[in-house]
C-alpha cells in the first residue's frame, strides 16, 4: 500500500511539472460540477449600438485559455490570432493596413509602443515589427513562454514570461538589458499579469498576490506590496494570483487578486491607500476619483466608491457567464461574455441599457477604448469597432 502511495505522490508531481502551473488547476477542476451560466434577462433597451466595422482577423484564440486582446497603437489597432498572424487596422475605418504571417504559436495578444509592435510567442520569443509596414525588425529568445503582451518605452521593451520573469529589452535590436524574476508557485492560473508602464515605473503583478514595481532603466525595484495573502487548507484554496493588468489613474495604481484584495496603491510610493476584499481573474477600470468597477469571479459586476470601497452598486444577472472585465464607455460600462454577447451597462445604477451579439464566440478580452472607439475581440478572430454612445 506504501508503494502504491509513492508512485500516486511521485506521479501526481510529474504531473505538475510537465503540464505548467495554470493547466494543473484546469485540471484539477474538470470533474467539479459547475451550475449553468444565467441566462439573459428581457429588457427594454435604451439605444441601439452602432457598429463602426468589423472584421475577421484570422483563426482567432485557438483555445479556451488564450486572451488575444487587440492592441491600439496611434491610429491602428493590432490584432493577432494562435498561429501569428499579425494584422494592423485603420481605427476609423477597418481598413487593412498591413498582414505579416510570423508562422509561430501565440498564447497572448500583440502588445509595442516606441515605433514597434511587439508579439511574444509560446515558445519564447519576442518579435518586434516596424509599426507602419509591419516588417520584422528583430527576434530575440527568452527563458520561458511570453503570457502577457509586450510593451515599449523609454528605448525599452519589456516582456514578461511564464517563469515569473521580467525582461527589459534595447528596442533598437532585442539585446536583454536587465532582467528581473520572482519564484513562480507549484500551482498559480494561467496567466499573468501584463506589464503597465507609467512614468519611468514598470508595473506587474505576480502569482504570489504581490504587485511590484521595477525601473524601466535599470530594472531595480522601486517598491513591492502584498495585495493578496494565500490562506486556506489547500494549494487551490491559497491561490492568490494577479492575473488582469493593473490600471493606473491620476498617480494611484488599482489592481485585484484572485482570492485576495482589489487595493488602490501610490504609484510613487507603493503605499496601500485603500482595499476591498474582492475576488477575480478578469480585472477592472476606474473613473479616476469617482468609481472602480470590477467583474468578480462569480461574474457579477460591481460598482465601488474609489477611496472607500464601498459598494455603489452590483449587477447579478450575468452569474456565471464568464464575462471580462469592464472598460469604462462614456456614461456606461460594456462587458463581453463567454457566447459572444457585449452588455452595456449603466453606471449610474448598475441597470442593462443595452445588448448586441457580435459572435457566436466566447469575448474574453477586455474591450479596449480609443477616442470615441471601444473596440472587442472574439475567440473566433471577430475584431468589432462600435461608436461610444
Amino acid at each position: 500500500m506504501i508503494s502504491n502511495l509513492v508512485r500516486f505522490v511521485i506521479g501526481f508531481l510529474f504531473l505538475l511539472i510537465l503540464s505548467g502551473c495554470g493547466t494543473v488547476s484546469n485540471w484539477l477542476e474538470e470533474d467539479v460540477y459547475e451550475a449553468p451560466p444565467t441566462e439573459l434577462t428581457e429588457f427594454v433597451a435604451e439605444f441601439e449600438p452602432q457598429v463602426v466595422w468589423s472584421t475577421d482577423t484570422g483563426s482567432g484564440a485557438g483555445n479556451d485559455y488564450n486572451d488575444l486582446a487587440a492592441w491600439v497603437q496611434g491610429d491602428m489597432v493590432i490584432a493577432v490570432d494562435y498561429e501569428g498572424e499579425v494584422a494592423s487596422y485603420n481605427i476609423q475605418t477597418g481598413k487593412q493596413l498591413w498582414r505579416i504571417d510570423l508562422d509561430v504559436p501565440v498564447v497572448s495578444g500583440a502588445g509595442g509602443g516606441s515605433g514597434l509592435v511587439l508579439v511574444g510567442t509560446q515558445e519564447g520569443e519576442i518579435i518586434a515589427l516596424d509599426e507602419v509596414q509591419g516588417d520584422v525588425k528583430w527576434k530575440k529568445k527568452l527563458s520561458s513562454e511570453v503570457l502577457a503582451p509586450p510593451k515599449a518605452a523609454m528605448g525599452i521593451a519589456v516582456a514578461r514570461t511564464a517563469d515569473g520573469r521580467i525582461s527589459g529589452l534595447s528596442i533598437e535590436d532585442g539585446q536583454i538589458l536587465w532582467s528581473y524574476q520572482r519564484a513562480v508557485p507549484l500551482l498559480s492560473l494561467r496567466g499573468a499579469s501584463e506589464p503597465v508602464i507609467a512614468d519611468d515605473k514598470v508595473i506587474s503583478g505576480y502569482a504570489n498576490g504581490k504587485l511590484v514595481a521595477l525601473s524601466i532603466l535599470d530594472g531595480n525595484v522601486i517598491w513591492e506590496k502584498s495585495v493578496a495573502v494565500p490562506r486556506g487548507r489547500t494549494e487551490l484554496d491559497r491561490l492568490v494570483d494577479i492575473d488582469s493588468a493593473p490600471v493606473i489613474k491620476d498617480g494611484i495604481v488599482y489592481v485585484v487578486a484572485y482570492h485576495g484584495r482589489l487595493a488602490a496603491l501610490s504609484l510613487e510610493s507603493g503605499r496601500i491607500l485603500w482595499t476591498r476584499d474582492m475576488s477575480s481573474r478578469s480585472g477592472l477600470d476606474v473613473a479616476g476619483g469617482d468609481s472602480v468597477y470590477v467583474s468578480d469571479d462569480s461574474d457579477y459586476v460591481w460598482a465601488l466608491q474609489d477611496g472607500s470601497g464601498d459598494a455603489l452598486w452590483r449587477q447579478t444577472r450575468l452569474l456565471r457567464r464568464k464575462v471580462t472585465a469592464p472598460v469604462i464607455v462614456g456614461n456606461h460600462i460594456i462587458v463581453g461574455d463567454f457566447e459572444g454577447y457585449v452588455h452595456w451597462i449603466s453606471r449610474e445604477d448598475g441597470h442593462f441599457v443595452a445588448r448586441t451579439r457580435v459572435a457566436n464566440n466566447a469575448i474574453r478580452s477586455k474591450p479596449v477604448v480609443k477616442d470615441d472607439l471601444v473596440f472587442l475581440t472574439a475567440s473566433d478572430g471577430t475584431l468589432t469597432a462600435f461608436r461610444i454612445q
